[in-house]
């Protein structure tokens, strides 16, 4: 069995952002980032994603400011060195979005705001909302058969072999750190050639305590 589920990114829950998704709200600054060139964005976020993303930006966009809900980050200091130091970049502190706001052509223009300490409502105008505040493995399938980490991402050995024997996982699923397509392609291409050698090895040799590979069919049913 090979598991390839993937993830989905935290929303925001706020008004426009599902009508501008794709329209100025993103949530991959690597995919959509040279469609901002010389423009204005929003980074939403204060840990390592967010601010990484924030100091891509800023090879195309001709300011970035990152909102952040308290009044620090919780980006590594490296990270945050880096933002601090680059001129592109503006912390809001103590800022969430509350709604996101676009233009008859359906565009994005800008961004209602509200801060969190006081509670004033603001409006930020901008030419895109990136959205990054944590992603979401989908792994409700695998819950209470799987070993996960804290986040709920699949546990894997480098061999994208999971806790169960002939059971693989590659891609976001297990991928907390990359989360890119490549990156993905990669990992479901290893977990499938691991997943060749395994079958490979069952028919030669059998598996320990199985004297029938449909035995071990039979052991991972579990996972129907």
């Amino acid at each position: 069995i090979l598991l390839c589920t993937g993830a989905r990114p935290r929303y925001l829950q706020v008004p426009g952002e599902a009508e501008y998704m794709g329209k100025g709200v993103s949530y991959c600054a690597t995919c959509d980032g040279f469609f901002y060139r010389g423009k204005d964005v929003l980074v939403v976020g204060g840990g390592d994603s967010a601010v990484e993303e924030a100091l891509f930006r800023t090879k195309f966009a001709s300011r970035v400011r990152i909102l952040h809900r308290r009044d620090e980050l919780r980006a590594s200091k490296i990270l945050q060195n880096r933002a601090f130091k680059n001129e592109k970049v503006e912390i809001l502190w103590n800022t969430v979005v509350t709604e996101i706001i676009g233009n008859d052509e359906g565009q994005v223009i800008g961004a209602d705001t509200q801060d969190t300490v006081t509670g004033e409502a603001g409006h930020l105008e901008t030419d895109g909302v990136f959205v990054f505040i944590g992603h979401l493995p989908n792994n409700e399938l695998f819950d209470g058969k799987l070993e996960m980490d804290e986040d709920g991402h699949l546990i894997t050995d480098r061999f994208t072999r999971t806790n169960i024997p002939g059971v693989f996982a590659g891609g976001e699923i297990m991928d907390k750190v990359f989360k890119q397509v490549a990156t993905s392609v990669g990992q479901g291409c290893s977990a499938a050639i691991q997943t060749e050698k395994f079958l490979a090895d069952l028919e030669e040799h059998g598996y320990p305590g199985l004297e029938d590979p449909r035995t071990f069919i039979q052991a991972n049913r579990v996972l129907a």
